[in-house]
Formats: structure tokens, sequence, C-alpha cells
């Protein structure tokens, strides 16, 4: 019982948010608010789920960090204005900008762009998982109102 309960549940959040913090174009908000509406713990989904996300965007990250402009730009196919958009938003509003890594697309070159730029991973990670977070949060709270407040 309790493998079905992870297997069929928490494990398959978990990759399908690592997925959609890549540049993998997927999304995870509806599995998770699938897990929601079938009574799993709020608190273990927020958990399950950040984590995931997180662990991708670090993994896009350091595709910027260690990759060069073939590899986003040949290999991953990033369109030019995606990733244009990404280094003014970090131009524009520096390392902020981050908290919004959530966005679907723009998120990603986000990530992409922090790598790339070399901020700090001690300042990255805590605002990309401080957005992820936050906007898992919010789809449990649409799901089940009352978590938590």
């Amino acid at each position: 019982m309790i493998t079905s309960f992870v297997v069929n549940g928490y494990l398959p959040l978990f990759f399908w948010s690592f997925l959609a913090a890549t540049l993998v174009p997927v999304g995870s908000e509806w599995f998770l608010a699938a897990l929601v509406i079938k009574d799993y713990d709020p608190m273990l989904l927020l958990c399950v789920a950040s984590a995931g996300n997180v662990l991708g965007a670090l993994t896009t990250y350091a595709l910027g960090f260690f990759g060069s402009e073939r590899l986003t730009r040949r290999i991953l196919r990033m369109k030019p204005e995606t990733i244009d958009k990404a280094h003014g938003i970090f131009m524009r509003y520096g390392i902020w900008s981050l908290l919004f890594s959530w966005l679907p697309l723009i998120g990603d070159a986000l990530c992409l762009a922090g790598g790339a730029l070399k901020i700090p991973v001690t300042v990255f990670f805590p605002l990309v998982l401080a957005g992820k977070i936050l906007r898992y949060w919010a789809v449990i709270q649409l799901m089940s109102p009352g978590f938590l407040f």
C-alpha cells in the first residue's frame, strides 16, 4: 500500500516538477492539483514539488554556468529573444528577478541566465527556492482553501 502511494503520487510529482524546471516544456501544477484533490498531504506535496522544481532550476543554472552560447542556442535551441529578454530582466531588476523563476518559459531562461552571469549559487538558491515554494503554495491554496492560512 505505501509503495503504490509513493509510486503513484509523490515520486512522479518530484520528477514532473524537476522536468518542469528544466528546458523540457511541461508543467507540474496540474499534477499537484490532482494530488491535492485526492487528499494527499498538502505539506508533503509542497515539499516534494518544491524540491524537484528547485533541483531542476539548479540543473538549468548549471547549464548556463558551465555551458556556452553554442549549448544554449544550438543544442538547447533556446530562442535568442528569450535569452536576451532574461538578460534584460537581470540588467533591469538584478538578482531579485530570480524570484520569478517559476514563470513559464522566461523562468527557465532566468535560471540559465543566472548561471551564465555567474550569479553565486548562495544567492541563486534562496531566491529561486522562495519563488517556487510560493507558486506551489498558491496552487495548493487554490485547490484546498485553508491549508496553512
